[in-house]
């Protein structure tokens, strides 16, 4: 009787191990896509493959997210591109990696008024880099840019993000959650 239960117990860590790495994009996908603020804002993941370092976002032009010109709200767009850079990251680099946003930044290009898109890819080879770069307990600061275009392919906006990476066990902090400790240079 009293294998059950440890049996059962470790039946649910595999199951989870197992199933929970196939579930995490859907998961993610519908939990920012039912975001309050991503929802009021009218952004939607269209597609994520967190393995492949992909994610494509976009945002329609409603009342909610219409500045007073009747134009993309700037602070909207910058939203669409804001997380994603470090969440692939951390996906692609594992747990050993603390990863943090460090600075943004968005430059207004042309008047948002149409649908948005943001494709957002971090190659392989970056990854590769980036663990080159981090192997001696370094902090590797890496600049992302992306351009916002409209449904004419006509760039509305550039955001440009600055993550922060280290090895975990070289960051002065032990939990990820202390960020001020982190940007330890």
């Amino acid at each position: 009787m009293s294998l059950l239960p440890i049996n059962f117990e470790t039946l649910k860590r595999k199951a989870k191990k197992n199933i929970m790495p196939l579930l995490t994009p859907h998961l993610l996908k519908l939990r920012i896509n039912t975001y309050a603020p991503y929802v009021g804002a009218g952004i939607k993941i269209d597609h994520i493959d967190l393995d492949q370092g992909l994610c494509v976002v976009s945002m329609g032009l409603n009342s909610l997210n219409k500045n007073i010109v009747g134009t993309q709200f700037g602070g909207s767009l910058y939203a669409m591109v804001d997380p994603f850079y470090m969440i692939m990251l951390m996906h692609q680099l594992g747990s050993s990696y603390v990863v943090w946003d460090k600075s943004s930044h968005i430059e207004f290009v042309a008047p948002g008024n149409s649908k948005v898109t943001a494709r957002m890819k971090i190659p392989s080879t970056e990854i590769t880099t980036i663990q080159e770069l981090a192997k001696n307990g370094d902090a590797v600061f890496r600049t992302y840019t992306v351009d916002l275009v409209d449904e004419q392919q006509k760039t509305v906006a550039t955001v440009t993000k600055t993550i922060y990476i280290r090895l975990r066990k070289y960051s002065k902090s032990k939990h990820q959650s202390s960020r001020v400790d982190n940007f330890d240079v």
